[in-house]
């Protein structure tokens, strides 16, 4: 009988606030199509809620799984998670198959981030944390599905000063330029993350941006079967060439 050969473990990393939740529509379609895959919790999120962010931590995790895994793995993030996806790439390019960064295309320095950290800090200082918006804005802006996956593991309404402060000492452009590997750049169509895209496009090796149509910053979400179908095909691009 013959032996079916091992496709390439995926590893996917979520965004801020949310966990390894988010991610159930692509584990179920990844699985059936033949793909190991893990979903991890980041400190700080899901059921790491009460750990401190931090760098170190935060780039611990995704070696635990890229770990579990086997030791060589797809590596998907996505807001959050798609910078620290980056960054473990460039220091581990021997564990990373091939990298999908989607949902930050802008680097995390300067107004844009400075005005987020204050929007976060207006919102956590409200008498439920930010709870009632987290919960409402999921639940106007994402199909129902989308909503129920990343409310499922909790919201982390602690780790927001913490995330960006860290997020912020990343240089995500001179990490992509390390990584020798396949580097796509996953972008909703409407995603205000795009602001750097062609930098970040231009630091990369070999890379190519790919666009979700319809998609908003949650793009995995917003638009899961188009999402995943981009995923699937870069997950048997990096199969047959690893």
């Amino acid at each position: 009988m013959e032996i079916p050969e091992a496709r390439v473990p995926v590893l996917l990393v979520h965004g801020i606030r949310a966990s390894a939740t988010m991610w159930r529509f692509q584990e179920q379609k990844l699985r059936a199509a033949g793909y190991p895959v893990l979903a991890i919790d980041l400190p700080g999120h899901g059921q790491r809620m009460n750990e401190p962010f931090t760098v170190s931590a935060a780039l611990a995790a995704i070696d635990a799984g890229v770990e579990t895994l086997g030791g060589r793995v797809l590596l998907v993030g996505l807001s959050l998670g798609g910078y620290y996806a980056v960054a473990y790439a460039s220091r581990h390019p021997d564990r990373v198959a091939g990298l999908v960064a989607a949902g930050c295309s802008a680097v995390p320095k300067g107004p844009l981030l400075e005005g987020y950290r204050l929007l976060a800090r207006s919102i956590h200082r409200l008498p439920d944390r930010g709870l009632w918006l987290h919960e409402t804005m999921a639940r106007r802006l994402l199909p129902a599905a989308g909503a129920r996956d990343v409310l499922a593991g909790g919201a982390a309404l602690d780790v927001m000063d913490a995330g960006l402060r860290a997020t912020s000492t990343l240089t995500p452009l001179a990490s992509l330029a390390a990584y020798p590997g396949p580097i796509w750049l996953v972008n909703g169509a409407l995603d205000h993350f795009r602001l750097n895209e062609r930098r970040f496009l231009a630091a990369c090796r070999n890379g190519e941006v790919v666009v979700v149509p319809g998609a908003t910053h949650l793009s995995s979400l917003a638009q899961p079967e188009r999402f995943t179908a981009i995923l699937l095909r870069i997950a048997e691009q990096v199969w047959r060439a690893d």
